[in-house]
């Protein structure tokens, strides 16, 4: 933009007059002829303007042939001065919006609406594979990428960042970018003037045919002094006017126009009738102070730019809370199917205890309450059988709707979801110390991301309304080369009429008096001997010779005297962005606040599990024991009974404890940014809606046949 401008410039100087292109006011033929070759060559450099963006266009403008470059972002650095990774789904969404579509080779393109695809709101064709026997048996694994396809949070949070590239392309245009949700500045606040950066071509055809009723026939050329009608002047006028225009980013406004009429009446006055006028005009204009400078005037482009990073850390964002979620629900479902088993074998227990005591109530060897209180322990179970039910079928209505789009699909609505992985003791994922987990977290977290590009918009806005303080100061400058012709009489000599005297007549057609007396001067006539025919051809020659050359320059200073607006907006600027600078700190806080939280969180259910697993491990020893004992006719079967209960309560808390642990795992990861990588999901599955990596036969985990595993193993625990 700025060599297109400098080129301009350039002509414009080599157009202007000089003292040595005149002598005896005449102009040097020479120098007439290098001004109106370089008269043409900028006419046709900046006719040419508006055409270079439709054939300068990338290969991404189509958004449906052509997915955006990979190339990611540069990476931004965090307030501890460490490097961030880039979001990865830059460059690799399904659409890409920051281009308009290609003017070449259809020239209609740009005029016409683009297609969209109509959102997706079925559920994606791997939920129906991994469905058989109207059982959904997943891994944690299935689970997240399920919810990755199917999740309408997703569905919906998946058009901001296409919003975000509409808002880069009218941005690029030299508008204002649209709001994007994480994003506090749609736009630059600064009053500044505004530029149209796409080239505008205008065209005007006018046809005007009247008739004018004339006062003074005389001055108007339609008639002689002393006509007692009213008398009538009729005119017929064509114009074709055409003009381009282009903003550019340096503040710099230019505009070429090429008018051209052609005017013909019954005025007898006229040089030319019919007469055509072409006039050729380059102009510019330039700030100087307000407004002035590439980075002033691309501050809405860098605003929207940063707006598509954040609206990509808004959306990774909510990919973690979704795989967080989703994570929470299948352990909270593999915990409800194994405490309903838990509960089932309780019942179990009861009822056998019940029975024995009954038996030995009928054979009179044990007292009635003995029975009445197993038959209420037998009561107490089956209701925690049901609460243990209802909270299975809460859980898996939890996790059907986090992995499905429409959980009424009649091949969903009664599927029963089989969790085929169960909660084992992890390895240590923690960092060795807090303060690199805290480091980790920074760098990581999306909403800390966010800020920290929300904090480079707010400096953007500062320093445009930096430069709105100014006064505005414009500096203009026009060319303009005029061509005039037509059809003109050919003229004889002029011979006087003896014996016919005229009256000289005035300005206003009455006859002028010396001492009260007509002055009176004998009637000349001119024969016409011919037409002199020139038209459109002769005009433009005399527009490109530049025979009617004119130049002119103006300097326009405006100063405000209290610039109370823009001091305004200058203020409000700064106190936005200190305003940005303390929530910063804040979401820190939070930051390692939710850190600490999760890490001893997590400390203290690894030390759950540990406790529980020794306390399952020491009860099947008292139950094995006991066994024993019974055997050897040391202990009674009441004392058997209660002790495998006491075993299946144990087996039950360790399975709590593992699946809080596994909650406590994702948890942590989250706290510290990790739950993509961690997962093995990148933001570009999310974006896609479908996850990069071949699906898995139904019934089958990295290529082994699983089914739902039982409850307990190694000594009832399976």
């Amino acid at each position: 933009m700025t060599t297109f401008y400098e080129t301009a410039k350039s002509c414009l100087l080599l157009l202007s007059p000089k003292r040595s292109s005149f002598q005896s006011g005449q102009r040097r033929p020479r120098s007439q002829a290098a001004r109106s070759v370089l008269a043409l060559f900028l006419a046709a450099l900046l006719v040419a303007g508006p055409l270079s963006p439709a054939f300068a266009q990338s290969p991404s403008q189509d958004p449906q042939q052509n997915p955006p470059p990979n190339a990611a972002p540069t990476q931004p650095a965090t307030a501890e001065g460490s490097s961030i990774a880039p979001v990865s789904s830059l460059g690799l969404a399904k659409y890409n919006f920051t281009n308009g579509p290609r003017a070449f080779p259809d020239l209609l393109k740009p005029y016409q609406q683009i297609h969209i695809d109509e959102p997706v709101i079925i559920n994606s064709p791997r939920l129906q594979q991994l469905i058989h026997d109207g059982k959904l048996e997943i891994t944690l694994q299935d689970a997240v990428e399920l919810a990755l396809e199917n999740s309408m949070d997703i569905a919906v949070q998946r058009y901001y960042p296409w919003i975000a590239d509409a808002s880069i392309l009218k941005a690029k245009a030299g508008g204002s970018g649209y709001a994007t949700p994480g994003g506090n500045f749609a736009s630059s606040t600064a009053f500044l003037p505004s530029y149209a950066y796409d080239p505008t071509f205008t065209s005007t055809v006018l046809i005007d045919d009247r008739s004018t009723p004339v006062n003074n026939p005389l001055i108007s050329g339609t008639g002689a002094a002393g006509v007692s009608t009213l008398a009538t002047l009729e005119t017929h006028t064509t114009q074709f006017n055409n003009q381009v225009s282009r903003g550019f980013e340096t503040g710099t406004n230019l505009t070429v126009s090429w008018n051209n009429s052609r005017t013909s009446s019954t005025s007898t006055a006229n040089l030319f009738n019919p007469a055509v006028q072409s006039t050729l005009t380059i102009g510019f204009s330039q700030a100087l102070l307000n407004g002035f400078g590439i980075a002033v005037n691309t501050r809405n482009i860098r605003i929207a730019n940063n707006n598509r990073k954040i609206a990509d850390w808004a959306f990774a964002q909510l990919a973690i809370t979704t795989i967080t979620n989703t994570i929470t629900a299948y352990w909270e479902l593999v915990y409800a199917r194994a405490n309903v088993k838990v509960d089932e074998q309780a019942i179990t227990v009861s009822q056998k205890l019940y029975s024995d005591n009954k038996k030995q109530l009928d054979a009179g060897t044990m007292a009635p309450l003995d029975v009445t209180r197993a038959q209420s322990e037998l009561a107490t179970d089956r209701q925690n059988l049901i609460v243990a039910r209802t909270v299975q079928l809460q859980d898996e209505q939890i996790l059907k709707n986090a992995i499905t789009k429409d959980p009424l699909a009649p091949d969903v609505v009664n599927v029963e979801i089989i969790t085929t992985d169960q909660p084992t003791q992890p390895a240590i994922i923690e960092n060795p110390s807090f303060e690199e987990s805290l480091k980790e977290a920074f760098a990581k977290r999306p909403e800390l991301q966010e800020e920290l590009y929300n904090l480079k918009n707010a400096d953007i806005d500062i320093q445009a309304t930096r430069n709105a303080l100014l006064p505005s100061l414009t500096l203009s400058g026009q060319y303009s080369s005029v061509g005039l012709a037509g059809n003109a009489p050919i003229k004889g000599a002029s011979t006087q009429v003896p014996d016919l005297l005229l009256p000289i007549l005035d300005a206003n057609g009455n006859p002028v008096l010396v001492n009260g007396v007509p002055i009176f001067e004998p009637e000349t006539k001119t024969p016409v001997l011919g037409t002199n025919q020139q038209g459109f051809t002769a005009a433009q020659s005399q527009l490109f010779h530049n025979r009617f050359p004119d130049y002119s320059a103006q300097l326009t200073l405006n100063l405000p005297l209290r610039n109370r607006s823009a001091q305004a907006d200058s203020a409000r600027a700064i106190l936005t962005q200190r305003q940005e600078e303390a929530t910063m700190q804040q979401l820190k806080n939070a930051a390692l606040l939710d850190v600490r939280n999760t890490y001893i969180a997590l400390t203290q259910d690894r030390a759950q599990v540990d406790a529980a697993s020794e306390a399952r491990q020491l009860q099947q020893e008292t139950f094995d024991a006991e066994q024993k004992k019974y055997r050897l006719g040391a202990s009674t079967v009441y004392n058997v009974i209660l002790t495998q209960r006491d075993l299946i309560a144990a087996q039950g808390t360790e399975l709590r404890a593992l699946a809080n642990l596994e909650e406590a795992k994702a948890n942590y990861e989250r706290a510290l940014g990790r739950t993509l990588e961690v997962n093995h999901v990148t933001v570009a599955d999310a974006k896609t809606g479908a996850v990069e990596r071949e699906t898995l036969i139904p019934g089958t985990l990295h290529g082994k046949v699983v089914g739902t595993d039982a409850l307990f193993k190694d000594g009832g625990m399976r």
